[in-house]
């Protein structure tokens, strides 16, 4: 059930941010748009150089009103769990599970960010599976290839 490729559930057009962005940059855009995880990326052609997620301002001792004094290359992780497009959802699912984080990048052969796939994402894909006809299913905004 889940042989198909990343590619086909992964989110294209990803918001991303820099390493020299700010706290107070992520924190917005965490709010904002409801996201708990970030890509950070370099230059023009998008080089995945890390994440940062809602749990690195949690975990973070900083006091909110320094967020604008800290940078993002201070808090994210480097070392980066990625897939490439061609790979299957079940293999973003294992990681998920293994692992317990809820969002992976989606590189190229040239570590370029391509997407991101999310536990939600896996979630939408299973249920349309199982329910094609469903009125819930035919809202989702992806239909898998």
């Amino acid at each position: 059930m889940m042989n198909e490729r990343i590619s086909s559930i992964m989110t294209i057009n990803v918001v991303t941010v820099s390493p020299t962005d700010t706290l107070q940059d992520v924190r917005e855009l965490l709010f904002e748009r409801h996201f708990h995880h970030l890509p950070v990326v370099e230059g023009s052609n998008k080089k995945l150089v890390g994440i940062v997620t809602s749990w690195d301002l949690l975990k973070n001792q900083a006091a909110v009103d320094d967020y604008s004094r800290i940078r993002v290359a201070d808090v994210m992780t480097r070392k980066v769990v990625t897939l490439q497009p061609n790979e299957l959802v079940g293999a973003a699912a294992l990681i998920f599970l293994r692992h317990l984080f809820h969002g992976i990048p989606i590189v190229n052969d040239e570590g370029e960010l391509v997407g991101l796939v999310t536990t939600h994402d896996v979630l939408k894909y299973l249920y349309y599976k199982e329910y094609p006809n469903d009125e819930f299913a035919q809202s989702f905004e992806f239909r898998p290839k």
